[in-house]
């Protein structure tokens, strides 16, 4: 008896709202890991036709070579590559399965997985214009829209706890925008994280919509106050306005409890002496260079707390009182705490709540 395969069969999406991606069991990205790294739709799982270096060769082909060659050699890898994806990431996945494929635009690679996933059974549909149509709404949202969001800022001096504030804000049902966590950056000269390197910029603005679209926006959303830059990666102009136009709380601590809070925020710091001196390197072009010794010497002889001091009185106090210099409106809450410990903390969280404060 001959078997005769179904012709393959597979719908079209247009829009990338997050109830549309909702309806899959499975969105599938086949582009290349480096492209899938440098962003992707929300949810999606890599499952790439060709990897980054097969994409290279096959470019190189087309460039050198002809069209037809490039196709073919094309054809064979992802032949090979989406045979394999089939004995392993997909090989239990069930018959009633719905799948979402996308490419770079929606051109030969997902068609091509697309042909085999349909043929084996499972309801396959394409994103139309692939990463480009969701890419062209992140930056829709975030560059070109003006529409108003209803931030509240956690402002204050370096060491004040802004970062833990709002966890404790969003620990208790309060709408939170952790811009350093998505950035995976403490902000300032000593706030890279040596394990684990900043999202692309791209990722970065994904990250941050994806937040932003399953808030109630009807509701203040807690944001801490930043310059326009997260370590290397800049804020979208929407985030960046709306930030400028928003109401303030400001914290206000004594040096030596910042100080204290400091050395245990940042671990790594006390920990790696090469990671301090790379960063107080950043510094040397502001402050003398015995003043920079100094402050490798404390260091070195574990008076932790005493050079977190030193860095927040001659450094990094000025800088922010030069920031807020451009700022013409006054906070409207200010709270102050001689301590920042866990249970001054979660009082500053209740005492912003408690305000009730509206944008």
């Amino acid at each position: 008896m001959e078997y005769t395969a179904p012709m393959p069969d597979y719908a079209m999406l247009d829009d990338t709202d997050a109830a549309s991606l909702a309806g899959f069991d499975l969105i599938i990205d086949v582009r290349s890991p480096g492209e899938f790294a440098e962003d992707h739709l929300p949810g999606a799982i890599n499952l790439p036709v060709l990897d980054d270096d097969e994409r290279a060769r096959v470019g190189t082909i087309y460039k050198q070579v002809s069209t037809f060659d490039a196709r073919r050699e094309g054809a064979a890898l992802v032949t090979r590559n989406i045979g394999h994806h089939l004995e392993t990431a997909l090989a239990g996945l069930p018959r009633k399965s719905r799948l979402l494929l996308y490419c770079w635009r929606g051109g030969m690679r997902s068609r091509s997985m697309s042909l085999v996933l349909a043929a084996v059974g499972w309801k396959i549909t394409l994103l139309r214009g692939g990463y480009r149509t969701w890419r062209r709404e992140v930056v829709a949202q975030l560059e070109h829209s003006e529409a108003p969001l209803p931030f509240i800022l956690i402002d204050g001096q370096t060491g004040t706890a802004k970062t833990a504030i709002l966890h404790q804000l969003a620990a208790r049902g309060a709408q939170v925008l952790d811009l350093e966590g998505l950035a995976v950056h403490r902000g300032s000269a000593f706030g890279d994280f040596s394990a684990t390197p900043q999202p692309s910029q791209k990722r970065f603005e994904t990250l941050i919509w994806q937040e932003l679209r399953a808030m109630d926006l009807s509701r203040p959303v807690y944001v801490e106050a930043e310059s326009n830059m997260v370590g290397r990666r800049q804020l979208p102009s929407r985030i960046w306005a709306a930030m400028k136009a928003a109401p303030r709380i400001a914290i206000s601590a004594p040096v030596a409890a910042r100080a204290a809070y400091l050395v245990e925020a940042y671990p790594d710091l006390v920990a790696d002496t090469a990671k301090l001196n790379a960063s107080l390197d950043q510094l040397a072009s502001r402050h003398a260079k015995t003043l920079i010794a100094h402050w490798r010497e404390l260091h070195a002889a574990g008076e932790f707390r005493q050079l977190a001091a030193e860095l927040i009185s001659a450094h990094y106090d000025a800088a922010y009182n030069r920031a807020r210099k451009h700022r013409e409106d006054e906070p409207v809450l200010t709270l102050r705490s001689d301590s920042l410990d866990d249970g001054a903390i979660d009082g500053l969280a209740d005492a912003i709540l408690a305000a009730g404060i509206k944008t």
